[in-house]
């Protein structure tokens, strides 16, 4: 980029908010453990060396309509594409002319062959109900039930919300709704009414598919009342509330609105052909939290979502017809979208879905899947990876872990210790980890190891996927050195990049492509290490100046991490009149350890040894837990306002556990 160029792509809004570059942002940690891949894993992977995987690169970045109208064709078209991509930023059209059905892609493609009978779902219900259905199963329940949403009067273009449990309906609901071309946009099903009835409002939906309750750790979670809730009064869209019983408690059932899943089967036959779509017609939208707090209705398309699902499960995941694939992420995030439905179906593997917590009733649930199921490749969050090495590795031994073959990581960077330990107790050191950076409005991987040709270094995504033009660059546009932290941007379109804001486009600008001119931005931070290597920060809002010095959170959080008495760790920063800001370091120890004022000392000269006295931090908390979502994710914004001595604002509905608030705003563990 030129220097003139630039200084045109130097937006006003990263000029207020991004903090200044300092003379010595370079990363202090470093980490010099190298993995490559096993002889035996690459001899059987479809990528099984750099070379290829840097010619097959170089070929998606060089010559994009060569390279994805290649593997566009493994898709089923109905009618084929005549041109690969069009782009006028910031608005990308992939595979322009060619009409396909997602539906038909995961399911009916599949019947013609062995696959017909092949468990496409495995699931296993909290309390411990079993069920497989197979491609010709699952195709006939989502005919079935698309059926239903047409005798409701459901058409192409219509809006769907679900608001499901982690059960095999919620995934036939969304094939249906691709099936008949209506979008759908599901919600995760810890969100409030208020939060359900926002997303019913903005995206205009007619119809709710939703179940009596679902299960969590014991308890019943009220979704039919949470439905209500949000539906009461008069001001809402919504027609028709789908109800499937699940739990079996009494719900309230409004004449005229609300029907019964079991009930509307009895009115409709199993066949039901798939309409045949335009490649950039609309497919889902996933609501994600924006900085005004308005959530941001990220709008997918369908051929060039669906490729680069499928790819990612190909080439990433290396799915085979015999794997057991197990992603343990909730539907209602993207990561449950393409990582468990439509990846995976539409390569023809084998999903497994499990509705409950890694540690109902016992803290080994998620070893005893494993085990029981012979789970070959296993996709979880780092957050959960930290749990799990709390509790100890005596619950890995009870389980026979053997039958893994691959483990990826999703959700934010993990540290190295977490990475090792996953390497070690879990994949028994022998199994490759696809570590993997990529967000909702990316659809799909966009940083990430190749698991047959990737040397991995714990901590780091390492490398771009096919199509990916990825760079790490300054406020100016200008790309930073070696281990110099900078904002990470996109520089092409991707297939599976997100269309739009529902209903907002000048929002949809601001967000993504006002920082830097033609250029993907969505607020994370990174550094490249002199192999090439992408190393994820996290938030550029999670960015602490420090006397003048940049400081990633994640790395204090690595360096606390790597401490044997630390099970997990989060760090914020809160205002400091010296330093511009202090560091504040949430910190939960292993099972069996004490915290104390020594220990928190000792930490302390932990981070000093690890990073440099500049990341020394000013005050270490002991937690028994971290505020999270069921999903995992640690609530920062929360941890911010505690450690700057704030009343806790903003919305909580979604935290696992609200008691743990409670404790850290009373000053935690002493």
């Amino acid at each position: 980029m030129s220097k003139k160029a630039a200084a045109k792509s130097s937006p006003k809004k990263a000029a207020k908010t991004a903090p200044k570059a300092a003379s010595n942002s370079k990363s202090l940690m470093t980490e010099s453990r190298v993995f490559k891949p096993s002889a035996e894993f690459s001899k059987k992977a479809r990528i099984s060396s750099m070379a290829q995987y840097k010619k097959m690169h170089e070929e998606s970045i060089k010559h994009p309509d060569k390279f994805f109208g290649r593997e566009a064709k493994e898709l089923h078209w109905t009618k084929p594409f005549t041109k690969v991509l069009d782009w006028k930023c910031p608005n990308a059209k992939w595979f322009i002319g060619g009409k396909l059905n997602v539906s038909e892609n995961c399911l009916d493609r599949h019947l013609d062959g062995p696959r017909k009978s092949k468990a496409a779902l495995i699931w296993e219900g909290e309390p411990g109900e079993k069920r497989v259905l197979t491609y010709q199963q699952l195709h006939r329940e989502v005919c079935r039930f698309a059926n239903v949403l047409k005798r409701h009067k459901v058409k192409k273009g219509d809006r769907v919300i679900i608001y499901m449990p982690m059960i095999p309906e919620a995934a036939i609901a969304m094939l249906a709704c691709t099936r008949i071309g209506a979008m759908h946009s599901v919600i995760f099903g810890g969100f409030s009414a208020e939060s359900i009835k926002d997303r019913v409002l903005d995206c205009g939906a007619k119809i709710i598919i939703t179940a009596d309750g679902g299960y969590r750790r014991g308890a019943v979670v009220p979704l039919k009342k949470n439905v209500d809730d949000a539906l009461k009064g008069k001001d809402t869209p919504v027609e028709t509330v789908v109800v499937y019983k699940r739990t079996g408690q009494d719900v309230h059932i409004e004449e005229g609105r609300d029907v019964w899943w079991h009930r509307e089967l009895e009115y409709v036959d199993a066949r039901c052909a798939p309409v045949a779509m335009d490649s950039e017609s609309p497919l889902f939208i996933l609501y994600t939290s924006g900085s005004t707090g308005k959530p941001k209705g990220i709008l997918h398309t369908t051929g060039g979502y669906l490729l680069h699902a499928q790819m990612t499960c190909k080439y990433v995941f290396d799915l085979r017809d015999d794997d057991v694939y197990w992603c343990t992420a909730d539907i209602g995030w993207v990561t449950g979208h393409t990582y468990m439905v439509y990846g995976p179906l539409a390569l023809g593997a084998t999903s497994l879905m499990f509705e409950g917590a890694p540690n109902w009733p016992e803290n080994d649930r998620f070893w005893k899947i494993i085990e029981e199921y012979a789970v070959t490749v296993f996709y979880t969050a780092p957050t959960a990876i930290r749990a799990f090495m709390k509790w100890g590795d005596e619950w890995l031994k009870k389980h026979d872990l053997s039958s893994l073959r691959l483990l990826g990581t999703v959700g934010e960077p993990i540290n190295p210790e977490a990475w090792m330990w996953y390497h070690n107790k879990v994949g028994g050191g022998k199994c490759p980890i696809v570590d993997t950076w990529w967000q909702t409005e990316t659809g799909g991987h966009m940083i990430t190891p190749i698991p047959g040709a990737t040397p991995t270094t714990p901590g780091t995504a390492t490398l771009p996927f096919f199509g990916v033009d990825a760079a790490i660059v300054d406020d100016l546009g200008k790309e930073v050195g070696v281990n110099e932290q900078g904002k990470l941007v996109i520089r092409k379109p991707w297939p599976s990049m997100l269309r739009g804001i529902w209903g907002d486009k000048k929002r949809y600008q601001d967000a993504y492509w006002s920082d830097f001119k033609g250029w993907y931005f969505a607020g994370d931070g990174a550094r490249r290490d002199k192999q090439g290597n992408f190393w994820i920060i996290g938030r550029i809002d999670d960015v602490l100046n420090v006397a003048g010095h940049r400081l990633g959170t994640a790395e204090v959080e690595s360096a606390l991490v790597s401490h044997p008495a630390v099970a997990e760790a989060a760090v914020v920063g809160r205002p400091d009149e010296m330093k511009g800001q202090g560091v504040v370091c949430f910190v939960t120890v292993k099972e069996g350890i004490k915290s104390s004022r020594e220990l928190g000392e000792e930490l302390k000269k932990h981070v000093r040894k690890v990073i440099g006295p500049v990341a020394t931090p000013d005050e270490v908390r002991f937690a028994a837990a971290l505020p999270k979502t069921r999903s995992g994710k640690i609530m920062r914004r929360l941890l911010k306002q505690i450690a700057a001595g704030e009343l806790i604002k903003g919305d909580t509905t979604t935290l696992e556990d609200i008691n743990v608030i409670a404790q850290l705003a009373a000053g935690g563990e002493d």
